[in-house]
Protein backbone atom coordinates (compact mmCIF):
# COMPACT_ATOMS: atom_id res chain seq x y z
CA UNK A 1 0.00 0.00 0.00
CA UNK A 2 2.94 2.48 1.01
CA UNK A 3 6.02 0.32 -0.91
CA UNK A 4 6.41 1.43 -3.91
CA UNK A 5 5.83 4.58 -5.51
CA UNK A 6 8.38 4.90 -8.77
CA UNK A 7 9.50 7.99 -7.89
CA UNK A 8 11.94 8.65 -4.74
CA UNK A 9 11.67 12.47 -5.51
CA UNK A 10 11.26 14.43 -1.84
CA UNK A 11 11.38 18.26 -3.08
CA UNK A 12 9.10 20.20 -0.96
CA UNK A 13 6.36 21.78 -3.06
CA UNK A 14 6.25 25.32 -2.90
CA UNK A 15 2.64 25.98 -1.69
CA UNK A 16 3.46 23.41 1.33
CA UNK A 17 6.74 25.89 2.04
CA UNK A 18 4.65 28.68 2.51
CA UNK A 19 1.73 26.87 4.14
CA UNK A 20 4.60 26.22 6.99
CA UNK A 21 5.52 29.84 7.09
CA UNK A 22 1.91 30.44 8.61
CA UNK A 23 0.99 30.33 11.65
CA UNK A 24 -1.93 28.31 12.76
CA UNK A 25 -4.75 29.60 15.05
CA UNK A 26 -5.32 26.79 18.22
CA UNK A 27 -7.67 29.17 20.05
CA UNK A 28 -10.78 27.26 21.66
CA UNK A 29 -12.04 26.02 18.13
CA UNK A 30 -9.02 26.68 16.51
CA UNK A 31 -6.57 24.33 14.11
CA UNK A 32 -3.95 21.96 15.57
CA UNK A 33 -1.87 21.82 13.06
CA UNK A 34 2.14 22.42 12.54
CA UNK A 35 3.12 21.84 9.16
CA UNK A 36 7.03 21.16 9.03
CA UNK A 37 9.01 22.86 6.27
CA UNK A 38 10.05 19.30 4.79
CA UNK A 39 9.10 16.30 4.06
CA UNK A 40 10.21 13.89 7.10
CA UNK A 41 13.08 11.59 5.59
CA UNK A 42 11.91 8.23 4.00
CA UNK A 43 14.00 6.16 6.82
CA UNK A 44 12.10 8.42 9.76
CA UNK A 45 9.17 7.83 7.65
CA UNK A 46 9.35 3.78 7.63
CA UNK A 47 10.21 3.67 11.17
CA UNK A 48 7.03 5.59 12.08
CA UNK A 49 4.91 3.54 10.28
CA UNK A 50 6.12 0.71 11.06
CA UNK A 51 5.66 1.83 15.21
CA UNK A 52 2.61 2.98 14.32
CA UNK A 53 0.77 -0.08 12.81
CA UNK A 54 3.24 -2.39 15.01
CA UNK A 55 4.28 -3.98 11.18
CA UNK A 56 7.80 -3.83 11.02
CA UNK A 57 7.91 -5.19 7.71
CA UNK A 58 6.20 -2.08 6.39
CA UNK A 59 7.52 0.29 3.67
CA UNK A 60 6.82 3.61 3.67
CA UNK A 61 8.32 4.71 0.52
CA UNK A 62 4.47 6.04 -0.50
CA UNK A 63 3.94 8.39 2.01
CA UNK A 64 5.26 12.22 2.40
CA UNK A 65 4.77 13.35 5.97
CA UNK A 66 4.36 17.23 6.02
CA UNK A 67 2.66 17.95 9.42
CA UNK A 68 1.07 17.04 12.24
CA UNK A 69 -1.28 17.91 15.10
CA UNK A 70 -0.75 18.14 18.51
CA UNK A 71 -0.98 14.83 19.56
CA UNK A 72 1.43 13.62 16.98
CA UNK A 73 -0.72 12.99 14.11
CA UNK A 74 0.55 13.27 10.89
CA UNK A 75 -0.54 14.50 7.52
CA UNK A 76 1.26 12.96 4.43
CA UNK A 77 0.56 12.78 0.78
CA UNK A 78 0.05 9.15 0.15
CA UNK A 79 1.17 8.08 -3.50
CA UNK A 80 -1.98 5.64 -4.64
CA UNK A 81 -1.99 6.35 -8.20
CA UNK A 82 0.43 5.39 -10.05
CA UNK A 83 2.77 7.01 -12.57
CA UNK A 84 1.35 10.77 -11.20
CA UNK A 85 2.97 13.23 -9.87
CA UNK A 86 2.93 14.31 -6.17
CA UNK A 87 0.92 16.69 -6.75
CA UNK A 88 -1.77 14.81 -7.97
CA UNK A 89 -1.58 12.38 -5.23
CA UNK A 90 -4.26 12.16 -2.32
CA UNK A 91 -3.72 13.61 0.90
CA UNK A 92 -4.04 11.66 4.06
CA UNK A 93 -4.47 11.81 8.06
CA UNK A 94 -3.37 9.55 10.58
CA UNK A 95 -4.23 10.23 14.30
CA UNK A 96 -1.79 9.61 17.31
CA UNK A 97 -5.04 7.38 18.35
CA UNK A 98 -5.08 5.54 15.64
CA UNK A 99 -7.71 7.22 13.33
CA UNK A 100 -7.06 7.68 10.02
CA UNK A 101 -8.90 9.79 7.19
CA UNK A 102 -8.19 10.79 3.64
CA UNK A 103 -8.34 14.44 3.39
CA UNK A 104 -8.13 15.52 -0.23
CA UNK A 105 -7.82 13.97 -3.63
CA UNK A 106 -4.75 16.02 -4.30
CA UNK A 107 -2.09 19.14 -3.01
CA UNK A 108 -4.64 21.54 -4.66
CA UNK A 109 -7.54 20.77 -3.13
CA UNK A 110 -5.11 20.33 -0.09
CA UNK A 111 -4.96 23.95 0.33
CA UNK A 112 -8.81 24.73 0.11
CA UNK A 113 -9.26 22.10 2.70
CA UNK A 114 -6.41 24.24 4.68
CA UNK A 115 -7.82 27.88 3.75
CA UNK A 116 -11.37 26.08 5.25
CA UNK A 117 -9.78 24.54 8.26
CA UNK A 118 -7.26 21.65 9.03
CA UNK A 119 -6.62 18.12 8.09
CA UNK A 120 -7.57 16.22 11.20
CA UNK A 121 -10.40 18.41 11.76
CA UNK A 122 -11.65 18.72 8.40
CA UNK A 123 -11.34 14.47 7.57
CA UNK A 124 -11.84 13.28 11.72
CA UNK A 125 -14.77 16.04 12.32
CA UNK A 126 -16.84 16.67 9.59
CA UNK A 127 -19.35 18.23 11.77
CA UNK A 128 -17.14 20.90 12.48
CA UNK A 129 -18.16 24.47 11.14
CA UNK A 130 -15.86 25.81 8.40
CA UNK A 131 -13.55 28.13 9.67
CA UNK A 132 -11.73 30.44 6.98
CA UNK A 133 -8.28 31.89 6.76
CA UNK A 134 -7.18 34.69 4.53
CA UNK A 135 -4.25 33.44 4.45
CA UNK A 136 -4.04 30.21 3.38
CA UNK A 137 -6.94 31.27 1.61
CA UNK A 138 -4.24 33.68 -0.37
CA UNK A 139 -1.69 30.51 -0.41
CA UNK A 140 -4.58 28.28 -2.27
CA UNK A 141 -5.70 31.03 -4.25
CA UNK A 142 -1.54 31.33 -5.84
CA UNK A 143 -1.10 27.67 -6.29
CA UNK A 144 -4.43 25.68 -6.76
CA UNK A 145 -5.08 24.34 -10.07
CA UNK A 146 -8.52 22.97 -8.88
CA UNK A 147 -11.70 25.74 -8.22
CA UNK A 148 -12.07 26.47 -4.55
CA UNK A 149 -14.88 24.55 -2.65
CA UNK A 150 -16.10 23.39 1.18
CA UNK A 151 -13.67 21.52 3.36
CA UNK A 152 -16.80 18.67 3.32
CA UNK A 153 -17.16 18.81 -0.19
CA UNK A 154 -13.55 17.55 -0.60
CA UNK A 155 -13.09 15.43 1.66
CA UNK A 156 -16.01 13.77 0.82
CA UNK A 157 -15.44 13.18 -2.72
CA UNK A 158 -11.52 11.87 -1.95
CA UNK A 159 -13.27 9.81 0.49
CA UNK A 160 -15.45 8.53 -1.61
CA UNK A 161 -12.19 7.78 -4.32
CA UNK A 162 -10.51 5.96 -1.71
CA UNK A 163 -13.50 4.50 0.18
CA UNK A 164 -11.03 1.44 1.32
CA UNK A 165 -7.82 3.15 2.86
CA UNK A 166 -9.32 2.78 6.56
CA UNK A 167 -9.79 -0.95 5.77
CA UNK A 168 -6.54 -0.97 4.13
CA UNK A 169 -4.25 0.51 6.89
CA UNK A 170 -6.12 -1.67 9.32
CA UNK A 171 -4.96 -4.81 7.80
CA UNK A 172 -1.54 -3.79 7.99
CA UNK A 173 -1.65 -3.58 11.51
CA UNK A 174 -0.62 -6.19 13.55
Amino acid sequence: MFSTTGDDDRRFPPALTEVSRIEFDYGDEGVDFAPYEAFRSAEDTTDWLRHWTANHELDAAGLRIFGQDGSGGLAAIWYARRRRPLAEQPVVFMDSEGEVGVVAGNLSDLLWVLADGGPREAALHGEREARPDEALAAIAERHATTPRRPAREIITEAQAEFDTFEDDIFELCR
